[in-house]
């Protein structure tokens, strides 16, 4: 295996004419597994907390999430749902993809707004349904036995809802961290898309993939980084799932600070991301035509890191695909990189309308990657100052044969794109991928680390 830099012109892939819909159906279907899952669990009631940045469990579940306050969703067997938020989301909360009671609790609202004739917080829960048991909660995260003896009971949302839960629950109930039933890698609602699903994230990262794409041609040297993320990036308005990223010179080595007014300069370090709900285009590189740019110590940047880099990304690409467990891919991350480079995170996620859902990719796992999972590669080389970093960091979406056909038949343009994009990659890039695996990204392992020469990348023969 050879890697080597070539000049290749990126074909343009089209972006879609409008946002695939989710029908209500999908979301009522949703709710009813949820149901299903709690009660297998011997759950009396499961509350789902959502605030202004942890929303996707309540936002896949409702299509609503909370915008500068809190809410709850009270899931009760045999009763209508329950949404309780904040002034501000009360019409919002009611627009719901289901049929819900929406209630207003002032306490999820700002500070210093009326709070006069408000209902304890306990009262407005037992009207939902809530009583003795065992109540579930899902926040944004759960937790295993490598972090507490008690993952069960640690529970992230704010004490004055969990101590309310409690005292609802009684002596004789529990509550309990059930977001694995919406997060958990393998058996989460969450980690298996539906078609419509994954139409609605190709969207989202055509629309990623281009902003990048644009910042990859068009940065100059002078330009601020105000100005590259409002003249270039040009962000689509699309709820985000991280800070918009775009940073240089020293500070570069962070990756996930906001853009300033600095200027750039010639031969300096360069990281950027865009992320809206359900994908993420990230790259890195340097402000350079070719090594002769950058500083001394950093003529060696191909050699010594992108090409590695790439090789392992592009074994990363080789390796995913169905039944394949997540210690498999793991090691294989590894073993390329290990003699250049050690990779700061998991080599590789799920992710969904947050950023990260969470992996069945780490040391040893078992766990298998399934049709549906929504993958995102995020393989990271720590910064230095001698190579600084290199990154290829986009989505792919696994699915068997049969998903193929639905998704061929429900989005034929989508489904177009993503053979364009296949092709691309074993074409002129070199990374043949397995027929399952579907990229996402308009700009599909394209890598070139001088962006003065962004059609000068690194391929695979």
């Amino acid at each position: 295996m050879t890697i080597a830099l070539k000049d290749i012109a990126l074909p343009e892939f089209e972006m879609p004419a409008a946002v695939p819909d989710l029908p209500p159906a999908l979301y009522a279907e949703r709710v009813e597994r949820l149901r299903r899952r709690a009660r297998d669990a011997g759950l009396a009631a499961l509350v789902i907390y959502a605030d202004r940045e942890h929303s996707a469990n309540m936002a896949y579940l409702l299509d609503f999430d909370p915008r500068f306050e809190e809410a709850l969703f009270i899931l009760v067997e045999g009763r209508t749902p329950t949404v309780i938020t904040g002034p501000e989301n009360v019409g919002r909360a009611a627009a719901c993809k289901i049929e819900v009671d929406v209630v207003r609790y002032a306490p999820f609202g700002l500070l210093g707004q009326d709070r006069s004739g408000t209902r304890p917080l306990a009262d407005i829960l037992r009207a939902a349904g809530l009583g003795t048991g065992t109540i579930g909660t899902a926040g944004w995260k759960y937790y295993g036995r490598e972090e507490t003896d008690h993952p069960d009971t640690w529970i992230e949302a704010p004490s004055f809802i969990v101590d309310t839960l409690r005292a609802i629950a009684g002596a004789s109930g529990r509550v309990v961290n059930a977001g694995a039933l919406l997060m958990d890698p393998s058996t989460g609602l969450r980690a298996i898309n539906e078609i419509d699903q994954v139409a609605r994230f190709e969207y989202a990262s055509c629309h990623t993939s281009e902003a990048i794409r644009r910042v990859l041609s068009g940065l100059r040297p002078g330009m601020t980084e105000h100005e590259v993320v409002s003249r270039l990036m040009r962000p689509n308005g699309a709820p985000l799932n991280c800070h918009i990223m775009f940073t240089t010179g020293d500070e570069a080595r962070f990756g996930l600070n906001s853009p300033r007014d600095r200027q750039i300069g010639r031969g300096e370090p360069v990281t950027m991301a865009y992320g809206t709900w359900g994908a993420l285009t990230c790259r890195a590189g340097w402000l350079a035509e070719d090594e002769s740019d950058l500083p001394p110590r950093a003529r060696d940047y191909v050699e010594k890191l992108a090409a590695p880099y790439f090789a392992t990304a592009a074994a990363w690409y080789d390796t995913i695909g169905i039944g394949v467990t997540g210690g498999e891919v793991d090691a294989v991350v590894k073993r390329v990189a290990a003699p250049h480079f050690r990779p700061f995170l998991n080599p590789g996620h799920l992710i969904h309308l947050d950023e990260w859902l969470s992996t069945p990719i780490y040391p040893g796992s078992t766990e298998r990657l399934q049709s549906g999972h929504a993958l995102q590669c995020d393989i990271i080389p720590p910064a230095t100052d001698d190579n600084f970093t290199a990154n290829i960091e986009e989505g792919v979406v696994l699915l068997d044969a049969d998903g193929r056909d639905a998704l061929r038949e429900a989005y034929p343009d989508a489904w177009g794109r993503i053979g364009a994009r296949r092709a691309f990659m074993a074409d002129l890039i070199g990374i043949r991928l397995k027929p399952e695996i579907l990229p996402l990204s308009n700009i599909p392992a394209y890598l070139p680390p001088f962006l003065l020469a962004p059609t000068r990348v690194l391929t695979r023969s």
